[in-house]
């Protein structure tokens, strides 16, 4: 059996997480901040902020900045749920947009979608390669656009343009423009999910690069307040002789991340860049064996701009429909290989129907999704693994599509 995902567990992290639990401190603490400084030094970024997951985070963001009933996130419709029901949860209206090609969000598909209650745009970087911010970017400074701004809220006042928070779930250790990602919007969100390419188990980071209109260091200290409930002291200081006594300053969440959990990402991001490298040698060598099967189309992940954190192998099945995908699927299982289907379009869940959604609004959603097999990219594979697979996945095109 070749797994998909498994967590990278060296013992360097087991070594990290002993650390932590025979420390006496496993919640927030000093554990938490390095990592938060080893992110930030990783994507050239000194306002980095952990919390419990990447959906926490997304709505606590939302949250900062205002979101009323009635007001809109553009998302792309092909993206996992979490993008969606982040919004929701912030109080505010998910409206998808169809992606391009490169699976990510289209720009060119946005403006349409921007009315006067637009108070974001929220992009997904599929598979860890970067969306083009810089087009995103400036079409929320257009000048018409800006006029349609309608700011309900103190952060949105201050802001006077649509936000762009980046679903970076993805794409830790992706580079846009030449430096590490992770700057390009006004906040970049990761996820340290456990298949993730760095994992706190459960976990994210929140990377805060506002315009100078905010103080970054100040909104840092504001969002890390809003973490820990807004209580005015936390675990650590109120454990202290004599310094039990607090305040609630707002309605905040509790979603700070835990010591004994930073210590995994800890350890493994110091190892980043030799674990990235083995990511993209994987990547490069599926690339090199399927590239020669006019049936495989093999994704981007570098252009002039951009490059990816390969985090998946997100490979398309040229003419192929959702049911044959589905069949391939089964063979690769037979043969002991475990795949996966980065999404289901989120207009095609059972929940977004309900609300109104058509995938047929989507087609290229669709299109991509039906046919998309997530092959696994992760430091324990071998080229040996690598070549199995692929010679699995040759195997079951010719079995389904000789039926």
């Amino acid at each position: 059996m070749i797994p998909f995902s498994p967590p990278y567990i060296s013992d360097e992290v087991i070594e990290e997480v002993v650390d932590s639990l025979k420390s006496g401190w496993i919640t927030t603490g000093i554990k938490v901040k390095l990592l938060e400084k080893e992110v930030g030094d990783c994507i050239d970024s000194p306002h980095v902020l952990c919390v419990n997951s990447w959906t926490s985070g997304a709505i606590m963001v939302m949250r900062w900045l205002g979101l009323e009933e009635g007001d809109e996130v553009i998302i792309p419709a092909y993206t996992y749920c979490a993008t969606a029901l982040a919004v929701i949860h912030a109080g505010g209206t998910p409206v998808m947009v169809d992606v391009g090609d490169d699976f990510n969000i289209d720009v060119n598909k946005i403006e349409e979608k921007i009315t006067p209650r637009t108070k974001a745009i929220m992009p997904v970087d599929f598979a860890g390669f970067p969306c083009n911010y810089d087009e995103i970017m400036d079409l929320v400074k257009n000048p018409d656009i800006q006029n349609k701004f309608n700011p309900t809220s103190p952060n949105q006042k201050k802001l006077n343009r649509i936000m762009v928070i980046s679903d970076a779930a993805h794409s830790l250790g992706a580079s846009y423009n030449g430096k590490r990602f992770g700057t390009s919007a006004d906040m970049t969100i990761f996820s340290f999910h456990a298949v993730k390419n760095i994992t706190t188990a459960e976990g994210g980071a929140i990377a805060i690069t506002m315009p100078v209109t905010f103080d970054n260091a100040e909104l840092y200290k504001e969002l890390r307040l809003m973490t820990l409930n807004c209580q005015t002291k936390d675990a650590f200081t109120k454990s202290k002789a004599g310094g039990w006594k607090y305040d609630i300053i707002g309605l905040g969440m509790k979603i700070n991340m835990a010591d004994v959990n930073a210590a995994i990402g800890l350890a493994q991001i110091r190892e980043y860049q030799d674990l990235l490298t083995r990511r993209e040698e994987i990547f490069e060598h599926y690339a090199d064996n399927l590239r020669k099967y006019e049936w495989a189309k093999i994704p981007e992940s570098k252009d002039l701009k951009r490059e990816s954190s390969y985090h998946i192998f997100p490979l398309r099945i040229n003419s192929c429909t959702e049911d044959q995908r589905d069949q391939m699927i089964l063979e690769l299982a037979e043969a002991g290989v475990s795949v996966n289907v980065h999404f289901r379009p989120l207009p095609v869940l059972s929940y977004f129907k309900s609300l109104g959604y058509d995938i047929a609004d989507f087609p290229n959603s669709f299109e991509n999704y039906a046919a998309e097999i997530s092959l696994p990219i992760y430091p324990q594979l071998t080229l040996k693994d690598v070549n199995y697979i692929t010679d699995s996945i040759v195997s079951a095109y010719k079995k389904v599509f000789s039926r």
